[in-house]
């Protein structure tokens, strides 16, 4: 039986492939046990070619993605719109209505919560476990950019869509949570994940989920059934190489294509940092998305390559431009 999300109940066939060269595969995976790998598995046409697990990890060993927990969250927007709650360009001061007086927060969009564009301030601190009181914070967050010209990467944005959701669900008597497992999660096989919740209950939207290889990779397989899906990661203008959680290579096929390291370049501060033509890879297909954890945890997802790749790591991460060239390079 094939497993579908809650909210949407069709997928479509593609005829299959050609796969990925062992050679490049084995290449792939040496630099990825070189580089604190602790596991690697790669899917095309829904088979697994390659899966490995070095440096002391195991199959079944969850571990940390970080980061890549916010695809999750994001995925339940797409729910939502489609269960009326909300449409992804409403202003989210509609629903947070201690938003509606403020000339400035009273235009932000559910939409620009998930795409980073908010103009928000980050708030780092509401990583940590211990946290009071994240809603409160992450609604008084500080506008420090520009709403919808300002990329700012952290987990103050996410928390609001948090408060945002809890709202609508408020009547159905759910909770986000139990949304997500019941829209997302459950449908995946994934169930009950790692929340990481504050002292009033809010999880962290940002990370915590932790996940083995091929739970991971699960995300990919329903991806690739639901080419409609990936086409609503809309990025925005303030960053053209992210959307909704997932990161993407479009910009790849230009000729002025800047291959950046993602985690490198979010570890600047948010003025600092230049997203102008970016991309993973230049070699790498221009429809490859990726979801990015720190410390080198990776799903990359081709779709017209049928082909989903996950890596897990310790405390070191891979370079993306040379890990994806390694597979996806031409020939000289």
């Amino acid at each position: 039986m094939v497993r579908i999300l809650a909210f949407l109940s069709f997928f479509t066939h593609a005829p299959a492939v050609e796969p990925l060269p062992a050679d490049r595969i084995q290449a792939a995976a040496a630099y990825s046990a070189a580089h604190s790998g602790h596991a690697l598995l790669i899917k095309q046409n829904g088979k697994i070619l390659h899966e490995s697990y070095t440096n002391g990890h195991t199959k079944r060993e969850p571990h940390r993605i970080y980061s890549g927990t916010k695809a999750f969250w994001c995925l339940t927007a797409f729910a939502a719109e489609k269960d009326g709650l909300f449409k992804l360009d409403d202003r989210v001061s509609d629903t947070i209505t201690e938003w509606q007086d403020d000339k400035r927060r009273s235009k932000i969009t559910v939409r620009q919560l998930l795409d980073f564009s908010s103009g928000m301030e980050p708030l780092f601190g509401l990583h940590e476990n211990s946290y009071n009181d994240r809603t409160a914070s992450a609604l008084k967050a500080a506008l420090v950019g520009t709403t919808g010209k300002s990329f700012i990467y952290g987990p103050a944005a996410l928390q609001v869509y948090h408060e945002l959701l809890a709202r609508k669900l408020r009547e159905k008597k759910q909770s986000p949570t139990r949304y997500l497992e019941r829209k997302v999660l459950g449908p995946l096989g994934l169930g009950t994940q790692r929340y990481l919740p504050d002292q009033h209950g809010a999880p962290l939207l940002a990370a915590g989920f932790m996940q083995t290889a091929r739970q991971w990779s699960e995300l990919g397989s329903w991806l690739l059934k639901h080419e409609e899906i990936v086409a609503a990661l809309k990025p925005s203008d303030a960053n053209r190489a992210f959307g909704f959680g997932f990161w993407n290579n479009h910009a790849g096929e230009s000729k002025s294509a800047r291959e950046v390291d993602v985690e490198s370049l979010l570890d600047k501060k948010w003025h600092e940092q230049s997203w102008r033509n970016a991309c993973l890879c230049r070699a790498a297909p221009a429809d490859l998305i990726a979801c990015i954890g720190s410390y080198g945890q990776r799903i990359y997802i081709v779709p017209s390559r049928k082909l989903i790749i996950v890596r897990l790591a310790k405390d070191s991460k891979p370079n993306d431009a040379e890990m994806l060239r390694l597979l996806f390079a031409k020939p000289q």
